[in-house]
């Protein structure tokens, strides 16, 4: 029987990387995308419109992932998100420093809260989060995303105490920086060598979502390369 994942971010570098993976294990993937940018999504992919900062755009996105009987929804991937720096704390104005929340934890909170459900229905399953190795080793400048992405942290966590018993398992990978193009545009003068490829981290992801995986939940996993 072919499982489902439910992957968010899509239409980003690492992403698009996780779907040609799942996709390439033989999983059927599911990927809510705004209409704007689901073009962008790769082939292969059950594309569902949807805006993930809005609990119904959540919902019918796990709706849409559990919808095939043949295929039950086994994963949940929480990869959308963003960065965001404005300067030192008190130099932030405090609606920058809760967009970071929107961005990177209000997605990963109605995604999870509405695919577990459907998880547990399955007898069981594994979500993977995205922090980033910011949230344990801080950086100045970015307050914001350093504090959302802390949270994301514990509350991937608290998901993998919560939901044990039910045989879901939560687990979180920290990337520091990704190879992508708009890293390298980004940080041109930055040794672009040590940083990790989007499809290296894609395996982790997979792995942590497969059955090769089953003991362990509640893992913060640093996927650095070498930066």
């Amino acid at each position: 029987m072919t499982n489902t994942a439910l992957v968010t971010g899509g239409t980003g570098g690492l992403g698009s990387a996780t779907i040609v993976a799942f996709l390439a294990a033989g999983w059927r993937v599911v990927a809510p995308a705004r209409p704007a940018s689901a073009d962008r999504l790769p082939a292969g992919v059950v594309a569902v419109p949807a805006d993930l900062t809005d609990p119904a755009g959540a919902s019918a996105a796990a709706a849409a992932a559990a919808g095939d009987p043949g295929a039950p929804l086994k994963a949940v991937v929480n990869l959308v998100g963003g960065y965001g720096g404005s300067g030192l704390i008190a130099d932030t104005p405090v609606e920058d420093f809760e967009a970071m929340f929107t961005a990177n934890l209000r997605p990963t909170y109605l995604t999870t809260a509405a695919a577990l459900p459907h998880l547990v229905a399955a007898g069981g399953g594994s979500v993977v989060c995205v922090s980033s190795r910011a949230a344990i080793a801080p950086f100045p400048g970015a307050a914001g995303y350093v504090a959302s992405k802390a949270a994301v942290l514990a509350f991937a966590d608290t998901v993998a105490v919560e939901y044990k018993k039910q045989h879901v398992r939560c687990n979180t990978v920290l990337p520091s920086v990704i190879d992508t193009p708009a890293n390298r545009v980004s940080m041109a003068d930055a040794d672009q060598s040590r940083w990790v490829s989007p499809a290296t981290i894609a395996q982790t992801i997979l792995f942590l979502a497969s059955d090769a995986s089953a003991p362990v939940s509640g893992a913060r996993i640093p996927v650095y390369g070498q930066a």
